[in-house]
């Protein structure tokens, strides 16, 4: 359904009014539907997913200390859905779910996983990029896996590393093979260790201490970025990470070099692509703005706000060379783009790199409680950005949409039918993602240590045990031990507990949550 940026002024009355409609233009373009691509050609699928930003980190949900004028770019000439949510607040179970199309709290071990753990994504199970590519896509993941590789323990990092993404549905890969704080520190193309040589074998390590050089926490006055908690292993590049590592001295990543690492693969992936025919999808897993944060001399200073700001600026910046490099090849109008995040943000995730000391006036999680690893809405809802030219209505949807429907709207997209056992969680939200339905799902599960439900602008959270506040982080977890109702539309803030005044809808809600697990 086509709808006009008035009508979602007056949806949108409240926090979000301000910049409900930002950029959107003046008079509603018709376009056709999707079905004129299926069985003709079909759209080139750019996923390009940020790591840990926040609804409130791009410009375009109102942010006003930093610009993000690239990001902008895709809200300005697309769909933003204002109401969309990664499918956990942790990296590992969302990125699980949205390649999978099932919640990762029916599977054990899929929370966040360290750097030497195995694959924890079955090969020869139905994903996102095995759909994909039995509709005929050329497929690649490029940037932050954290999914696992292998299958012994301990992952032997010194010869063929799998399964990994191309058992899985991936043509090609060039991974980050956990996060930027994890050992170990190299990156993986395919099956092997990039600039890996046979003299110098790597050795990994997440329990014992292993290798003679010092760690952070027996040196820290050599780092050149200091821990706070929790990142006290070996040292890489200056900076100390979680867990211990040997070996792979040439092979082992520039923190500063990253970012234009994996942009300059996906945009050479983007050239081949072009002359090579044929749709393609690319899963482009930035590791920004997830710590260490280290950006690039380009960018480090520019924000004001300390390395967290300068690595959004980094982020926009590769979001825009990939979208350069779409318009540059023709390919801008074949393209369906779509932008979001892992899960909502962080300020201090274990280093102190002054990020909330310069923080100012900034809201990451904008109008939203909680961030990362929390079951307020800031754990969740995440900036989700759809640009397809003529066939994406440009405006701000209302739709509730999770990351979790992506591999079953996907498939829906390219005319793939649903087979039994494929993403048993994923409904098909394709008309919520093209900007022609409004409501998108009528349930959902978040996913943080506990689990919480929305239905509509209610939010309901079970009572639990769990720790209400992480010190360390100092996040609001979301958890109480009784139950909590709000409703979002009247209170964006989560402030207003309204269990003990509706108990038939907390029974209610409750239950949708049992029948959900």
């Amino acid at each position: 359904m086509l709808f006009l940026c008035l009508s979602l002024l007056l949806a949108f009355a409240g926090p979000l009014a301000p910049f409900a409609c930002a950029g959107a233009p003046a008079r509603a373009r018709s376009f056709a539907g999707p079905e004129a691509r299926v069985g003709g050609s079909r759209p080139n699928i750019l996923l390009i997913y940020a790591d840990d930003i926040g609804f409130g980190d791009v410009s375009c949900n109102g942010a006003t200390t930093i610009a993000t004028p690239n990001i902008d770019r895709i809200a300005r000439e697309g769909l933003r859905a204002t109401d969309a949510h990664s499918a956990a607040a942790t990296c590992t179970p969302s990125r699980y779910a949205m390649l999978t199309g099932e919640y990762a709290f029916r599977r054990k071990g899929t929370g966040v996983l360290p750097g030497n753990a195995t694959l924890i994504i079955e090969p020869g199970r139905a994903t996102l990029p095995s759909t994909l590519k039995g509709a005929g896509y050329h497929t690649a993941v490029i940037g932050k896996w954290h999914l696992g590789l292998g299958a012994g323990e301990p992952v032997d990092w010194n010869g063929d590393i799998k399964p990994g993404p191309l058992e899985v549905g991936f043509d090609r890969c060039l991974l980050v093979p956990a996060t930027g704080d994890r050992v170990p520190c190299v990156y993986v193309r395919d099956h092997r260790v990039v600039g890996l040589g046979a003299d110098d074998p790597i050795r990994v390590s997440y329990g014992q201490r292993i290798g003679d050089a010092p760690t952070g926490r027996e040196a820290p006055d050599t780092l050149r970025m200091r821990w706070d908690f929790g990142h006290d292993g070996t040292i890489v590049n200056g900076i100390s990470r979680i867990g211990f590592m040997t070996g792979g001295e040439r092979a082992r990543w520039v923190d500063e070099d990253m970012a234009d690492v994996l942009t300059n693969e996906a945009v050479a992936y983007l050239d081949e692509r072009a002359q090579a025919g044929g749709p393609f999808f690319l899963y482009f897993a930035t590791h920004d703005i997830h710590v260490p944060r280290a950006p690039h001399g380009r960018f480090a200073g520019r924000s004001g706000m300390g390395p967290r700001g300068d690595a959004i600026l980094q982020l926009d910046d590769c979001v825009g060379r990939l979208l350069g490099a779409l318009d540059r090849l023709g390919l801008a109008d074949d393209t369906l783009v779509i932008f979001t995040s892992d899960n909502g943000p962080v300020i201090n995730d274990g280093y102190r790199d002054r990020s909330e000391e310069l923080l100012g006036a900034h809201r990451a999680a904008g109008p939203w409680r909680g961030g990362k690893y929390s079951s307020f809405e800031g754990g969740t809802r995440v900036p989700f950005l759809v640009r397809w030219p003529g066939q994406v209505e440009p405006g701000a949807s209302p739709a509730l949409i999770s990351q979790v429907d992506l591999p079953a709207s996907l498939a829906a997209l390219v005319g793939v039918p649903r087979e039994a056992g494929f993403a048993p969680d994923s409904t098909d939200q394709l008309r919520a993602l093209l900007g022609r339905d409004t409501v998108g799902r009528a349930v959902l599960i978040e996913q943080a240590g506990a689990l919480a439900v929305r239905e509509g602008s209610l939010k309901f959270i079970a009572a639990s045990q769990r720790a209400p506040y992480d010190a360390s982080t100092k996040t609001e977890l979301g958890n109480a031990p009784e139950d909590q109702l709000y409703d979002l539309a009247s209170d964006p803030g989560e402030t207003r507990n309204l269990a003990a005044e509706r108990p038939e809808t907390v029974a209610r809600l409750r239950a949708v949550l049992e029948a959900g697990r």
